[in-house]
């Protein structure tokens, strides 16, 4: 059973895949990891042993991962917002930061769409 980082790898997956599970590791970061502790990132995560997993959590030390890695993001974030950057201006009003297009999409960043009156037609 691989715990690292308070995160429950899935046991069915390969080592490389398992990895990704946690935040900020993805499938490049997580070969390096596995090359850098001499294990075959093709192994499943049942199968390490208890010293492979060990040397996968120091070598994850030097990663910023987890709750470092989100308190960062959240941290650059509400600088951008302070200091009245175009993109803080974005995340302050919730909406895309990238330069999507905002006319037609965009509905994971808006919400749901906003109700509108329906207007009385003119009588001739």
């Amino acid at each position: 059973m691989a715990r690292i980082k308070n995160i429950e790898l899935p046991k069915e997956k390969a080592i490389y895949i398992g990895l990704t599970a946690i935040y900020g590791i993805g499938q490049s970061s997580a070969k390096k990891i596995c090359k850098a502790c001499d294990i075959d990132p093709e192994i499943k995560v049942k199968d390490i042993t208890v010293d492979q997993e060990n040397a996968i959590r120091t070598e994850i030390d030097n990663y910023l991962v987890e709750g470092e890695l989100r308190r960062e993001v959240q941290m650059n974030i509400k600088n951008k917002m302070e200091i009245g950057s175009y993109q803080g201006s974005r995340h302050k009003k919730g909406l895309p930061v990238h330069g999507q297009r905002t006319n037609r999409n965009a509905r994971t960043r808006k919400g749901r769409g906003k109700v509108v009156a329906n207007k009385k037609k003119a009588t001739k």
